[in-house]
């Protein structure tokens, strides 16, 4: 199967960095026209260099805002035009014993980790359904599915986001744009990475830390690994084109196996 994005235009949230990074990378690679978004300008900048390397096609465009604000949004929407895919990469979490969680705490995932997809779909969906193509996507996690205790706030964002997808799947019913979430699972980012060093001391072989950690912290996992970021990227570059075209209101999982269930 060749994939070809070419004359499409991407727009990536959260992407100076880990998986949102990969997912622009691939989708640069696959011929999109790809808009980097994050906070740091700087982030920005060298992501934007690591993805374009020594190709021959444009950088990609970067936008530095705030996607938690409603002002932020609106920034990048302005600064964007005709986006054809637009991939909800953007998210928070962090492990809080879930009585601990304060009103605040819940706005700001509520805003971040949903909100800021749910504005960019409302924004950008109408003209991808009168041009009659556009792919949506969002991005969630197992933890929308086997919802974690010490990390309610995240899990719950994550469930309504599936949600989410569906309902707008059905908003833009017959319309040639399709909307879908991807549930992925334990993945090998640099946060990751730091988490196990600090877990079983830098020392530590890395093979050997993520073996222990799989066997008794993700021992659900069906491929006994974390999974590799282009790995999910590779489903959303999939998504996004052309052969993907009546795949549309589903929650579809690169996880590994991880969530026990044939059903997402």
């Amino acid at each position: 199967m060749k994939i070809d994005l070419t004359g499409r235009t991407a727009l990536v949230t959260g992407s100076s960095q880990g998986i949102g990074l990969s997912i622009a990378t691939e989708l640069f690679r696959a011929g999109a026209t790809v808009v980097l978004s994050g906070r740091s300008q700087e982030s920005l900048n060298a992501a934007a260099n690591v993805i374009a390397g020594d190709a021959a096609a444009d950088p990609p465009r970067t936008v530095a805002a705030d996607l938690s604000t409603r002002d932020g949004i609106a920034e990048l929407v302005a600064a964007t035009a005709d986006v054809d895919i637009l991939v909800n990469n953007l998210g928070i979490y962090e492990s809080k014993d879930a009585l601990d969680i304060t009103d605040d705490d819940w706005r700001e995932y509520l805003d971040v980790n949903l909100l800021s997809a749910v504005r960019l779909t409302r924004a950008l969906l109408p003209a991808m359904m009168r041009r009659r193509w556009g792919r949506i996507l969002y991005l969630a996690s197992d933890a929308a599915i086997a919802v974690p205790e010490d990390m309610l706030h995240y899990g719950v964002s994550k469930t309504a986001l599936v949600a989410a997808a569906r309902g707008y799947a059905k908003v833009a019913a017959g319309s040639g744009v399709t909307v879908n979430s991807v549930i992925a699972g334990p993945t090998k980012t640099d946060g990751a990475v730091r988490f196990l060093a600090e877990k079983y001391g830098a020392d530590t072989p890395w093979e050997e830390a993520q073996a222990r950690f799989m066997s008794t912290e993700r021992s659900a996992s069906l491929i006994k690994r974390l999974i590799d970021p282009t790995e999910i990227a590779n489903m959303i570059v999939y998504l996004s084109s052309h052969q993907a075209s009546a795949t549309t209101g589903g929650a579809l999982r690169v996880d590994g196996g991880y969530v026990d269930s044939i059903f997402p």
